[in-house]
């Protein structure tokens, strides 16, 4: 941005003022007009979306923010004044005893208008308008989270976290905004069924039952005297006539600090702290727009190329870029598609399908698959003008997408399915010397998670329909020779010690004897090495059991050896039904979150169970699934010393779980280490578990056949004591001391006390009482830690997650992710890999 005094720009065709570019609007860092305007400019793609349609308050500096010796002149502008462009949207509220003309920031052009006035903070209602002018009833509700007095941003993640779990059981899930000032706030999307005094309600019965449930954490009370030491959580902004600082929006703060959405993974982190102008841009370019899942019905309203316009000039790029909304095309018209090979910063593929006047746009990274074992992953970008389907040059270097576009594939499809935002099936008829060799159907698939992850889609290749093929010919997919698995063999008499299974115990229960479960090695991504010989599995954030079947009956083992049939009841009454005399099936129990993901948090609820009762109420809330990948025992042969391919043949053959089985056989991803482990990634999964081909099950071995790649650092702990808390946690556990067996004792790992609910607490609580003991089972605990600690005996074994490790081999950051019942103290291990 220029620093001259005054200048015209143009922006999207409308001229704009602006002047007093090098002014310093923020003197603790320096930070001018020209670069607050720059920020809006670049923000707005992602911003603009959110202030669609609604009201905007504005609040100014003229003469910038200043500072503690002389703080700026500050005022809210509501109406708009005489000298407003004629091109800036207004709508009318009428107020008790008068009009104001509000405007609406649907344009580039307008939020640069604003920025020059120095309207540092947009503030908007949680509805929109309707075209006629008409306010509609609110598409979001908002939570604030305001910090009282002594409480830290990382408290009021804390109790975000608590209400997520409110707002998700009433099919709300929230999206976290750090507010740029002092706290932040949840946003949750509403139907539209609510109106603002109905969402109010809500809002409000929700911060009561928090207040009820932690009175010494949570006060909903407007009274600000009792605030001090608790989390304001202010429920009225849901109120038709109050405003909330819009997402995105700068703070008018000593710093340039952004009203910025985060992932739900950040809010862990003890230091959590508000963000700057510079941070935002770079997570956007990073991540795009993470409250994109709150835009719903919304953002099919507007302009289908609104948001691909606010991204390119016209004037510095070949794209095709039209100034009018998306006419239709006649109903008769084959929709086309096209594939385009974009050399950008990192090569991929863009797949893009003609649907309601434009070309819906996926980003692969490599290519469209072409081998139904391969699924890609698809990233969901902006919708594309159809003129985009002829387009081939290059994009100049420092614009958009800058880099050479070339025409992979084109031609026409065939819709067998279109779920918005869910699942698109298409046939693809492309030339006949294009990239994807001739006919070829896909499915895309939404991973259907949050944040970042909302613009994850799997995209598999299925089996082309006769139809489609012309002249009958055969499908080149369905043509591809599937080997036949080899039949199972007989046993070797005296099989080598080392391959022998356990013997059955004495007293014969009737079911296969036991086996250790096989291991496997933490690897990091970057040192795996060459990939052929390795199929990928996801990596599922669960219990580990061996399920042993006989005559109808279903034993479930833990890898501790411990009988958790009863625990999973749910799971295994599903197991009565796989067609075998007798079986072993290794797997992991878990429980999905809303969104179809593990979650081992939810499963904790599962683990300690014991009453019967209980555990029939929680199969119906927190039901359990076994994800099941391999196959040791069938109908007494003994499959141990098969290659990984034929057990696994033999068990896909077993079980073949319709919708809704509590069983899953989940799929394999063959020779694409990097594709498998962006589909746990778009997943939201622990990461992916390699395993050779060739190799045999080793039961109780952890050798480098089977090979674990973890997106974070996790941790097995042993828990050997205990410190107190202070404030809310007074009089009990405040963080727990943590170690690692090794040969020279009990390794002093640190202490943990963030992701501790109050319930999770109360339970450690009553486990630690009874294993109290006067001395420290640790070899090398500091002075500090010891000085107020109570020493338990090593018995409990945890998982935590982690940043790092500092030079004593202490964990930085660690977050508690819950208790391991199956796991055997003297079994943990450090898991640490090269990289």
């Amino acid at each position: 941005m220029s620093p001259a005094q005054e200048q015209v720009v143009d922006v999207e065709g409308r001229s704009v003022r602006l002047t007093n570019l090098d002014k310093v609007l923020y003197p603790a860092t320096g930070t001018t007009k020209g670069e607050v305007l720059d920020y809006y400019a670049r923000v707005g793609a992602v911003l603009l979306p959110h202030l669609r349609q609604r009201p905007a308050t504005r609040k100014r500096w003229p003469d910038g923010v200043g500072d503690d010796v002389r703080p700026g002149t500050v005022f809210f502008a509501k109406d708009l004044g005489a000298g407003t462009p004629d091109w800036v949207r207004r709508f009318t509220i009428r107020h008790r005893d008068h009009d104001n003309d509000y405007p609406v920031v649907d344009d580039l052009a307008t939020l640069t208008w604003l920025a020059q006035l120095a309207a540092l903070e947009i503030h908007v209602p949680q509805w929109r308008f309707a075209e006629d002018g008409a306010p509609r009833n609110p598409d979001r509700l908002v939570l604030d989270l305001d910090p009282g007095e002594g409480v830290t941003l990382a408290d009021c993640a804390e109790v975000a976290r608590q209400a997520r779990e409110v707002l998700r059981g009433i099919g709300h899930d929230p999206v976290p905004v750090t507010s740029g000032s002092k706290g932040l706030h949840l946003y949750a999307p509403l139907d539209g069924d609510l109106t603002p005094d109905q969402a109010t309600t809500l809002a409000r019965e929700l911060a009561l039952a928090l207040e009820a449930e932690q009175p010494d954490r949570v006060i909903s009370s407007m009274k600000r005297s009792e605030r001090a030491g608790k989390v304001f959580l202010d429920w009225s902004q849901n109120n038709g006539n109050k405003t909330t600082i819009s997402p995105y929006s700068l703070r008018g703060r000593a710093h340039p600090t952004v009203a910025a959405p985060r992932t739900w993974a950040e809010l862990e982190d003890p230091d959590l702290r508000q963000l700057e102008h510079a941070e935002v841009l770079e997570r956007i370019a990073a991540d795009g727009d993470l409250l994109a899942p709150l835009l719903g019905a919304a953002a099919a309203e507007q302009d289908r190329l609104s948001t691909y316009r606010s991204m390119r000039d016209a004037r510095r790029t070949p794209e095709p870029v039209p100034a009018d909304p998306p006419a239709p095309r006649p109903a008769e018209a084959a929709p086309t598609f096209v594939v385009q090979e974009h050399h950008a910063r990192a090569l991929h593929y863009d797949f893009r399908l003609e649907h309601d006047g434009v070309l819906v746009s996926w980003a692969v990274p490599k290519a469209p698959p072409t081998d139904p074992k391969v699924n890609r992953l698809a990233v969901q970008t902006e919708d594309h003008p159809l003129e985009y389907g002829t387009f081939e040059g290059g994009i100049p270097r420092g614009e958009y997408g800058g880099g050479e576009v070339r025409i992979w594939d084109a031609g026409t499809y065939r819709l067998h399915k279109w779920r918005d935002g869910k699942e698109v099936i298409v046939t693809c008829t492309g030339r006949p010397d294009g990239g994807l060799g001739g006919v070829r159907k896909f499915a895309l698939i939404h991973t259907g998670g949050p944040g970042r992850a909302a613009k994850n889609w799997l995209m598999h290749l299925m089996e082309t329909d006769p139809e489609d093929l012309p002249g009958g010919a055969p499908d080149p997919v369905a043509a591809e020779p599937t080997p036949e698995p080899e039949p199972v063999p007989e046993p070797d008499p005296e099989p080598p010690p080392d391959r022998r299974r356990p013997a059955p115990p004495v007293q014969d229960s009737g079911f296969p004897g036991r086996v250790e479960p096989m291991l496997a090695q933490l690897t990091a991504e970057a040192s795996f090495g060459p990939e052929e010989g390795w199929a990928f599995e996801m990596k599922w954030d669960g219990v580990r059991v061996l399920a042993y079947l006989a005559d109808g009956r279903v034993e479930l083992r833990s890898r501790r050896g411990r009988d958790d049939t009863a625990a999973y009841a749910d799971v295994a009454q599903a197991l009565t039904a796989v067609p075998a005399r007798s079986a072993v099936l290794d797997g992991e129990v878990v429980v999905l979150d809303p969104e179809g993901r593990p979650s081992f948090g939810l499963l904790q609820a599962r683990i300690n169970l014991t009453r019967a009762a209980d555990i029939q109420r929680l199969s119906a809330t927190h039901p359990a699934r076994l994800m099941l990948f391999d196959v040791l025992e069938l109908d007494g042969q003994s499959l141990l010393d098969l290659p990984y391919d034929e057990r696994r043949a033999v068990l896909e053959e077993l079980v073949q779980p319709g919708p809704g089985s509590r069983l899953q056989v989940p799929p394999v991803f063959e020779g694409d280490l990097q594709a498998a482990m962006d589909t746990s990634r778009a997943l939201g999964l622990e990461g992916v578990v390699a395993k050779r081909r060739s190799a045999r099950y080793q039961p109780g071995g952890r050798g480098d056949a089977w090979r674990k790649i973890k997106h974070a650092k996790t941790q097995e702990v042993v828990v050997g004591g205990w410190r107190p808390g202070q404030g809310r946690r007074a009089g009990g556990i405040g963080s727990l001391l943590m170690g690692v067996p090794t040969a020279d004792g009990l390794h002093y790992v640190g202490r943990v006390g963030s992701g501790l609910a109050d319930r999770a607490l109360d339970e450690l609580q009553a486990a630690l009482a009874p294993l109290a003991r006067r001395d420290s089972p640790f070899s090398d605990v500091p002075r500090e830690d010891a000085r107020d600690a109570s020493w338990v005996e090593p018995q409990l074994v945890a998982e935590v997650s982690y940043g790092e490790l500092t030079g004593p081999g202490r964990m930085r950051h660690p977050v508690w992710r819950g208790l391991r019942p199956d796991k055997d103290p003297a079994a943990v291990t450090w898991e640490l890999s090269a990289g």
